[in-house]
C-alpha cells in the first residue's frame, strides 16, 4: 500500500508544517523544493499524491503538472498565494485534483488529501475510525481521544455498539438518559450537533453521524 506523499514547495516551513500534519495521518511525506526535481522523483517512485507549489524556484507547478501528465495520474493538490480564478481553472484544467489558497490549516489540507485518495481507491490509511475504549469510558476517533462529556461519551458509545442501525430519539433517550427521566427528546439534537463538532474540530471533512430525517440516526455499517 503506498502511503508517499510528495510534498513540492520551496517554503520549508509550510512544507514542515504539512509534513507533521500528514505523519500524524499516517502517510509519509517527501519534501521536495524544486520541480525538475519532483518530476524525476515521481518517475522514479510514484508516490500516492503530489501536493504541489503553484511559485516553485525553477519552474512552475502549472508546468510541473502539464509534463507529469505526460507520464503519470498521480493526483496532485496544488498550492498558491494566488485566489485568482483564471489559474485556478487552468490548474484544475491541466490535471489537477484540488486547488488550496494560502495561507491554510495544514489538517485540513490532510482531510482534502485523504478524500481524494479514497475517491481514487487509493490507500486508506488516513480514514479515520471510532476506537471505543470503554474500560476507561473514552472514544478515539482517527486514533485521537474526543473530549467528551458524560452523555456525549454515551451517546456515541451506544451508536458505536450498533454500527449500521438507526437509533430513535426515544431508543437513545432511554439508553442514554436513562438516569434523567425528564429530559427532553431535543437533547439528543444537541448533543448530536456537540459531537459533530468535536468530531470535525479533528477531521474538518468527517461527518460519520448520519442523520435518518423522522427516524434517529446511526453510524455507517463495520
Amino acid at each position: 500500500m503506498n502511503k508517499a506523499i510528495l510534498i513540492v514547495e520551496d517554503e520549508a516551513a509550510i512544507a514542515d508544517s504539512i509534513a507533521y500534519a500528514l505523519r500524524k495521518d499516517g502517510y509519509e511525506p517527501l519534501h521536495i523544493t524544486l520541480g525538475e526535481q519532483a518530476l524525476a522523483s515521481a518517475r522514479a517512485t510514484p508516490p500516492a499524491l503530489m501536493i504541489l507549489d503553484v511559485g516553485l524556484p525553477d519552474i512552475s507547478g502549472l508546468e510541473v503538472c502539464r509534463r507529469l501528465r505526460q507520464f503519470s495520474d498521480v493526483p496532485v493538490i496544488f498550492l498558491t498565494a494566488r485566489s485568482d480564478e483564471i489559474d485556478r481553472i487552468v490548474g484544475l484544467e491541466i490535471g489537477a485534483d484540488d486547488y488550496v489558497t494560502k495561507p491554510f490549516s495544514p489538517r485540513e489540507l490532510v482531510a482534502r488529501v485523504r478524500v481524494i485518495l479514497r475517491r481514487a481507491g487509493g490507500p486508506a490509511v488516513g480514514a479515520p475510525a471510532f476506537e471505543l475504549r470503554a474500560a476507561e469510558a473514552r472514544v478515539l476517533y482517527g486514533g485521537r481521544p474526543l473530549d467528551l462529556t458524560r452523555y456525549e461519551y454515551l451517546l456515541l458509545k451506544t451508536l458505536i455498539e450498533h454500527p449500521g442501525h438507526v437509533l430513535s430519539r426515544a431508543q437513545l433517550m432511554d439508553r442514554v438518559w436513562s438516569d434523567a427521566p425528564d429530559t427532553l427528546d431535543r437533547t439528543v439534537d444537541a448533543h448530536i450537533k456537540s459531537l459533530r463538532a468535536k468530531i470535525r474540530a479533528i477531521d474538518p471533512a468527517a461527518d460519520p453521524i448520519q442523520t435518518h430525517r423522522g427516524m434517529g440516526y446511526s453510524l455507517p455499517p463495520a
